[in-house]
């Protein structure tokens, strides 16, 4: 790996005049999710080395490598090329509100194609639903196929960056990337920087580029489309109303099929659809790195992720089966990577793809009952194998195999004994399904994702569909006379059947939309000729790498304090520290503070010093008067986070305990006997949360319950008496229609001495604004949660809507005492909206609340505005 990333990185960056750069890389091989990323704060890299199950034609780290390395050559344009371009917090805020990801995700997909023969750009299945949009007649607006939608389909960010960097290139040379880099660098501080530059060089900003590209890619793929007659498949599932797929359909008994569902409204979850269209649901599985699953003889087999209990890096890939007959779901393996499993045709047998950690792959056969193996295959050239099958007599299995060569299509036996039925191609061949003519493949051969058939003697290939945008999925019909297919269309994959006749797989005709920035790379394949040099290694020494200063950035606590940070974060994410000042306004004071936080092991230990002003006010024989000192204050604290997943369900389970000892000092104007230290005071928690799979439409859990108990006392500390217990529930329930949610949320708590006015309990809504009649003893909240509209709505470069969800509430205060059910403290309706503002990325959360009170109280509606962020 390392002459791969030294050699190639030239290359990488060449376009963008970078030569040279240092970067530590993080190998991540105990999890079974792959991806890869860059990032500053610290500047790292990580590559995830496990496979999937469905990528482009070359080798998986080398796929990584000149992706995420062009990612590197783009930061250290932006930073100037230093090993710590400190602060690095400040450069990567400032990546986000100059540039936008499109721009970072698609010139790194238009570089990962032009410097190789593969690239995703090369993939009529990723530009999918990009050319379905277009070719159906839609105008999604910039925004909405930037930011996506909760409604439709969109391309996605990095699918739009592709194309616009390819036509950026095609139009405007190797090197409009460089001096758009070079620019924004040289003017950092202005609105939408990259916008600006992208006028400057070339005449037009991004929204009117988007506008260019949308015409360019209509012209293209409709002569395309003009060249490669289609088939129109009726659909076999009901028409959605919002973007829904049924993957991998299998006809079954009564004429009915066996297909797994994944919505905007649902998540995946398996279905029987009837000869009207009429679907039952089977049941909710968790999640899938694709989606997958096999039927044979009754039964199911699918794989899913499983995480460790504790440290979210590692995970595994389970096999989990479901007997249609008896409805019992059974987990055959545990901590096992295994993946894409495939049922013999009599439902014994189960063969499945294994990586070790090694990245050792190879074909394991196992029994359908217990999960034991009762085979491996043998993999010599430890090629890298995916979506295997058997044969009608459980004698062969046919499977995709890949390396930097392309993508194959073999069968073995049990003897070892390979056949290459398809040499290394650049062709997306994918999913081996046997029929009688032969073995049933996907491929893009006429340049959409199609079905063909290969016939194992001689060789020859076949079309099996003919689809307009894309075919894929194929299973043989029990009759042995048609294949059931995915054929997608504009709302996702729907379930098509075309009875089995051969047929010209046609002329290739997709279109290349990386071409002209290929041309200009002028690079052939950068994997070619990779040097064999050796390297010294050496242990990396977890302890004695804790500290890594990366950045110095500003803080605001509230309107009334603001400061800097120092922070260090070690490349694994196991230690934290910072220390930082804060100007106090109120108190014309400065407080300083340092902390550290260590999650190497299975408890969470932190640590934080604050040195600080403190005031307060208090009563004496003249008065009101006003006091302050200063204090030095140190909190402990240690956590168990724990968390189960199984099928759609999660568990989490979290034991907290936590400490303090504060000494106060330089008191003024405060009383004689005031406390100048309070020793250990003690708090304990526990919460147990359980919640099911929920979908993007979803405004909160369908099912899910949350337990929490805290106790708090002063143990070391007899002159400050008093204690503290709250439990709390908090129960969420379907609505009365689909993506609705109720929450009944039922706390309690009791305190005495110090801690009588103390709070540690959800309070009512408006609750700051009434005066209280007695201490908080209980609440009951009952909340009704519900979207009302999808209108991917843009209002010019201001906002893009996303969303307008609507809620009722009803909440109770000391119930019993204070309130009964009849007549509750408040009530009321909110109304919020989910939007990008001023096309930024992160996710705003907008809306109002109103407040009615109890009559006893004597106060008006209460209006209260609600303003959040996610990134």
């Amino acid at each position: 790996m390392t002459n791969t990333l030294r050699h190639i990185y030239p290359y990488v960056g060449a376009s963008i005049g970078r030569q040279h750069t240092s970067i530590p890389i993080l190998l991540q091989n105990r999890g079974v999710i792959a991806n890869g990323f860059v990032q500053l704060g610290p500047k790292k890299s990580e590559f995830y080395t496990t496979p999937p199950q469905q990528f482009d034609s070359q080798d998986w780290l080398n796929n990584l490598a000149v992706h995420e390395l062009r990612h590197v050559a783009q930061f250290d344009k932006l930073t100037g090329g230093l090993a710590h371009p400190f602060p690095e917090q400040v450069y990567l805020a400032w990546f986000g509100v100059s540039i936008p990801l499109w721009f970072f995700e698609g010139d790194a997909v238009s570089t990962e194609t032009s410097l190789t023969n593969a690239g995703r750009g090369r993939i009529p299945s990723w530009i999918m639903p990009y050319r379905t949009q277009l070719l159906e007649g839609k105008k999604f607006s910039y925004s909405k196929v930037n930011f996506d939608s909760e409604k439709d389909l969109t391309p996605g960010y990095y699918q739009l960056g592709y194309v616009m960097a390819s036509n950026l290139r095609k139009q405007s040379g190797k090197n409009i990337f460089d001096s758009l880099l070079t620019d924004i660098k040289q003017r950092p501080l202005r609105l939408y920087p990259f916008s600006g530059s992208l006028k400057k060089f070339t005449g037009k900003r991004s929204r009117e580029w988007f506008s260019n590209t949308t015409e360019n890619l209509r012209r293209e793929w409709e002569l395309q489309a003009q060249k490669s007659p289609a088939r129109n498949y009726p659909s076999l599932n009901k028409k959605a109303d919002y973007a829904s797929s049924w993957f991998m359909p299998v006809k079954i008994a009564d004429d009915r099929i066996l297909a797994l569902k994944q919505s905007k409204a649902e998540p995946a979850h398996f279905v029987i659809i009837s000869p009207d269209k009429k679907e039952t649901r089977l049941l909710s599985i968790g999640y899938q790195e694709q989606p997958w699953f096999s039927y044979a003889n009754g039964i199911l087999v699918w794989d899913e992720v499983r995480y460790d209990p504790r440290y979210r890096q590692r995970s595994y890939s389970v096999i989990t089966s479901y007997d249609l007959q008896s409805r019992q779901t059974k987990k055959l393996s545990s901590r096992s990577r295994l993946f894409s499993p495939a049922l013999s045709a009599d439902g014994k047998k189960i063969v499945a793809v294994r990586f070790d950690l090694s990245n050792q792959c190879n074909l394991v056969e196992l029994d359908a009952k217990t999960g034991g193996i009762l085979h491996t295959y043998p993999n010599t050239e430890n090629l890298i194998l995916q979506t295997p099958a058997y044969s009608p007599d459980g004698e062969e299995v046919a499977f995709v195999s890949v390396s930097e060569k392309g993508k194959s299509l073999r069968s073995i036996d049990r003897t070892g004994k390979v056949k290459v039925l398809i040499e290394e191609t650049q062709q997306q061949l994918s999913r081996p399904v046997y029929i009688p003519q032969g073995i049933a493949f996907n491929a893009h051969y006429n340049g959409i994702d199609n079905i063909y058939c290969i016939e194992p003697v001689s060789k020859k290939i076949s079309a099996l569909s003919a689809a307009k945008y894309g075919a894929f999925n194929p299973s043989l019909s029990p009759d042995q006379q048609s294949i059931f297919f995915n054929n997608y269309g504009l709302q996702g994959y729907e379930i098509a059947e075309s009875p089995i006749e051969l047929q010209d797989p046609g002329k290739n005709n997709f279109v290349f939309l990386g071409e002209a920035a290929a041309l200009q790379e002028n690079s052939g394949n950068v994997f070619s000729q990779i040097p064999d040099s050796s390297f010294t290694s050496k242990p990396y020494r977890a302890f004695g790498n804790l500290f890594n200063v990366h950045s110095i950035i500003p803080v605001i606590e509230d309107e009334y304090r603001g400061g800097l940070q120092i922070n260090s974060d070690n490349l694994l994410n196991t230690m934290n520290v910072f220390a930082g000042v804060n100007y106090f306004r109120d108190l014309n004071r400065f407080e300083y503070n340092a902390g550290l936080n260590y999650k190497a092991w299975y408890p969470v230990l932190s640590a934080v010093y604050r040195n600080r002003p403190r005031r307060t006010f208090y009563n004496s024989k003249s008065g009101v008067q006003q006091g302050d000192w200063r204090e030095n204050n140190i909190q402990l604290r240690a956590s168990l986070p724990i968390s189960l997943n199984a099928l759609n369900h999660t568990y989490n389970f979290s034991l907290n305990t936590s400490t303090s000892y504060t000494q106060r000092y330089l008191p003024e104007n405060m009383p004689k006997d005031y406390i100048t230290t309070l020793k250990f005071p003690m708090e304990y928690s526990f919460t147990f949360t359980h919640t099911t799979r929920q979908s993007e439409r979803d405004v909160a859990p369908k099912w899910a319950q949350i337990l929490r108990f805290t106790y708090l006392h002063q143990p070391f500390d007899q002159q400050l008496s008093g204690e503290l217990f709250a439990a709390e529930s908090f129960l969420y329930f379907p609505g009365i229609a689909r993506n609705h949610s109720f929450l009944a949320n039922f706390s309690y708590q009791k305190t005495s001495g110090i801690r009588r006015y103390d709070r540690e309990i959800n309070t009512v809504y408006g609750y700051s604004n009434i005066p209280a009649k007695s201490n908080l003893k209980n609440t009951l909240l009952l909340n009704y949660r519900f979207p009302i509209v999808f209108p991917d709505a843009e209002i010019g470069p201001l906002a893009y809507i996303r969303n307008l969800r609507g809620g009722l509430f009803c909440h109770y205060e000391n119930l019993g005492d204070e309130t009964n059910l009849a007549e509750p403290k408040t009530f009321g309706f909110e109304l919020r909206s989910s939007m990008n503002l001023l096309r930024y990325k992160p996710l705003v959360d907008v809306g109002g609340r109103v407040v009615f009170v109890n009559k006893m109280y004597h106060q008006n509606p209460i209006l209260e505005l609600i303003l959040n962020y996610s990134f």
